[in-house]
């Protein structure tokens, strides 16, 4: 219940990304032996929410979130940037995965910039993602594994605007008219970090979860959020002000936030004053 009130209250736009993640989280958390770790691949454009949704998810497992020592960040680009280190990479995540789990069982693993991923690096993890007892007299079935990708976005983007064209809700987008095409266009997307990974192949992921674009209702929201986390009355005029300043896609009709919400905190400052 209080993931959901979170959800509702904080993430905006993205009724596929609530419903799936908070089914997933709760069959897996209720189930006391699960056959596996549970595994998502959040996909979308930047600014729509993805960080942000795995940060509250890592809350609620462990409540210091991303400060908590069981909780554990990876960015591609930083914790793996040599392309001719892959090998050592791979026994690298292998041994912290194995010494994080052995200490918790429960530990929350997010790997960011999967799109940045050298291709190979994360099949690393493979052995500790499928149906397993146990691996090395470890068992890896209570630990949740996110990654996080701008891979998958332009197929994202494309059905969100079909069905604006063709007069439908975004609400009616279901997780069946995304997921397969996410999960091969990924497979095939030699920018993506899981290029035809064992991991896919294996049908490991147990859900690739679409974001949808934001429109500019969205931002509105974001904006009036921030607003209050600051602790400033809601000023509507600022509000409409700020989500006006971000460009929009596509040029003609603009309907969607080309960065999502990513900027809204940098545009609330220039507008503090009034």
């Amino acid at each position: 219940a209080a993931l959901k009130a979170q959800l509702d209250n904080r993430l905006f736009g993205q009724h596929l990304a609530k419903d799936v993640v908070l089914k997933a989280v709760l069959g897996f958390s209720n189930n006391p032996s699960p056959k596996k770790p549970l595994m998502l691949s959040l996909h979308g454009w930047a600014g729509t929410g993805k960080n942000f949704l795995s940060q509250i998810l890592a809350e609620h497992v462990h409540p210091a979130g991303l400060r908590s020592k069981f909780v554990h960040l990876f960015l591609a680009t930083l914790h793996f940037p040599h392309q001719d280190q892959v090998k050592l990479y791979k026994e690298q995540l292998q041994n912290w995965i194995r010494g994080n789990v052995s200490a918790c069982p429960s530990s929350v693993f997010i790997f960011d910039e999967m799109d940045k991923m050298h291709p190979g690096v994360i099949d690393a993890i493979k052995p500790f993602l499928d149906y397993y007892e146990e691996v090395d007299g470890v068992s890896y079935r209570k630990a949740i594994f996110i990654f996080l990708s701008n891979a998958g976005g332009d197929v994202i983007n494309k059905a969100a605007l079909d069905f604006w064209t063709s007069g439908k809700r975004r609400e009616d987008i279901q997780l069946k008219d995304l997921e397969h095409l996410l999960s091969v266009g990924v497979f095939n997307n030699k920018n993506s970090g899981l290029w035809h990974s064992s991991i896919i192949d294996r049908n490991l992921v147990d859900y690739f979860v679409p974001f949808l674009p934001l429109e500019h209702r969205h931002v509105k929201m974001c904006v009036r959020a921030e607003m209050a986390a600051r602790g400033y009355p809601v000023d509507e005029k600022i509000v409409q002000a700020v989500a006006d300043e971000m460009t929009y896609f596509p040029k003609e009709q603009k309907i969607f936030s080309d960065k999502g919400c990513k900027t809204v905190q940098a545009k609330l400052d220039i507008h503090e004053d009034l």
